[in-house]
């Protein structure tokens, strides 16, 4: 491997063996160093592609710099957050950037920081041993590249917030080696640096990853360490995913758009597998949490949604239908362990609510369907079968539910404030969540409560449509649910 020709090491290749044990989130070690070694090779092909749009001058300095520190450079290039940039940096290049406006310039800065022996200001690390294993990576607070992961980073941490996140990522392995040692483990290969970003309020966390830069994890601050555990495991998936998409194509069609469990935007494929695939280690780290309310309604919540996920996931290459066969291989079995029949009506009933609220918000009936409903109604005929069509949502959302909300207070031992539905239906008083919900002002979040409710089985965009379309002398709305259903 050369800077100077950019040229790449060996080809890369995964058995069908290393293959299997990805997809069910057991990567061995020699399966991460090998993709590991894939990450420094994309780097050096993103600068000769680089090099051919701007000119083979522009790796000049960065030449002599491995000439003379070969070591120091590589492990430069071979940082995530390089990855990140060279891609960005090709990017704007190919859509007529000047050199200077892709910042073709930090080639030059790069070179500079490989001349010198130390860095100039100490990186702060994150690190942690417990029974016997250990893990150290970069808090990466100062990079002026760690914006390029999608999220608005964090200004350089004072002391005391740098204290908190050790705290933190301190318990959280802990939990990690404890509970989920083989997981544990993979992180250790797999985790190269923790990128600190500015909270969502309307999130309970934020934590993000780039497709470019595998090994690097944008996470907010944890509101505890079981959070900050959860979100490693989550991330980390999400880039070994990424790093074996460098490598194979594991759908013929990743841009087709359907439901994902944890979103309530429309997903392309690509996304519904990459939320499989990071709730997998997700799901069998709250498994392990069998005394928790809430770990194991975390648990029956996700190992249904993994379930659901991966097996709407039809159109795969050959590679794509060996990962996710072992992917369903290994969380399958998860369905059959018991749990507390309270948690579980709470479980299963967040995701059938989620799936509702989904249907109302990103599905729509046209006019001419609705009013043909409208029609049959008042004459008393069966409904006509209508089709409903998917509209593509303008911005990413992510989950937000009163009722997921109240469920979480309620298996903390918390009060419960909310509507007068949504209380009634997480203590599991049904008649009366179903009284609050089916009033003729109802909104989306009341649609999906009554349909949640009455165990009818009608489309709740179709419902809704008809109850419109229907004018001011709407019938009481469960009466529209039954004649649907």
């Amino acid at each position: 491997m050369t800077v100077a020709g950019v040229r790449a090491a060996r080809p890369h290749r995964l058995s069908d063996a290393a293959l299997v044990a990805l997809g069910s989130g057991r990567p061995g070690p020699e399966v991460l160093a090998e993709l590991r070694r894939v990450r420094l090779s994309r780097h050096l092909l993103l600068l000769r592609q680089i090099a051919a749009v701007a000119g083979t001058g522009s790796l000049t300095a960065l030449a002599a710099a491995e000439r003379a520190h070969p070591a120091r450079t590589r492990a430069l290039l071979d940082r995530p957050l390089f990855g990140a940039w060279a891609a960005d940096c090709l990017r704007a290049l190919r859509e007529g950037a000047s050199p200077a406006e892709a910042g073709v310039g930090h080639l030059a800065e790069l070179a500079a920081r490989a001349r010198i022996p130390r860095p100039r200001q100490a990186e702060r690390l994150l690190t942690a041993t417990h029974d016997g294993l250990s893990i150290s990576v970069r808090l990466e607070d100062r990079d002026p590249l760690r914006a390029r992961l999608g999220l608005t980073p964090t200004p350089p941490l004072s002391e005391a917030a740098a204290a908190r996140w050790q705290a933190a990522f301190t318990e959280a392995w802990r939990m990690l080696a404890e509970r989920v040692r083989p997981d544990a483990e993979v992180l250790t290969r797999a985790l190269d640096c923790v990128v600190p970003v500015e909270t969502d309020p309307a999130a309970r966390g934020i934590s993000a990853t780039s497709a470019h830069a595998y090994g690097a994890v944008a996470i907010s601050e944890p509101a505890d360490p079981a959070a900050l555990a959860v979100g490693l495991l989550h991330e980390a998936q999400h880039s070994i995913l990424n790093a074996v998409l460098y490598l194979f194509d594991l759908l013929k069609a990743p841009n087709t758009p359907g439901y994902s469990p944890w979103r309530d935007d429309p997903r392309p494929a690509s996304g519904i597998l990459h939320g499989a695939y990071a709730y997998l280690t997700v799901t069998r780290f709250w498994r392990t949490w069998p005394a928790d309310p809430l770990a194991r309604f975390e648990f029956a919540r996700w190992r249904a949604a993994v379930v659901s996920a991966a097996e709407s996931l039809t159109e795969l290459t050959p590679a794509g239908r060996r990962f996710v066969d072992a992917l369903l291989a290994e969380v399958r079995p998860w369905p059959a362990e018991p749990v507390d029949p309270g948690i579980l009506r709470l479980a299963e009933g967040a995701n059938h609510d989620h799936h509702l609220r989904w249907r109302l918000r990103n599905l729509h009936v046209e006019p001419d369907g609705a009013a043909a409903l409208a029609r049959a109604w008042r004459r008393g005929e069966r409904p006509p079968p209508v089709t409903a069509r998917l509209h593509r949502a303008p911005r990413r959302a992510l989950e937000a539910s009163a009722r997921l909300d109240l469920a979480h207070r309620l298996l903390r031992g918390l009060p419960l404030e909310g509507s007068d539905g949504d209380v009634a239906y997480v203590r599991g008083d049904e008649g009366a969540a179903l009284r609050a919900y089916a009033t003729p002002a109802g909104d989306q979040v009341d649609w999906a409560g009554m349909l949640l409710v009455s165990g009818a089985r009608a489309a709740p965009e179709v419902a809704a449509a008809t109850y419109a379309a229907l004018g001011p002398d709407r019938p009481d709305p469960l009466a529209i649910v039954n004649w649907l259903s």
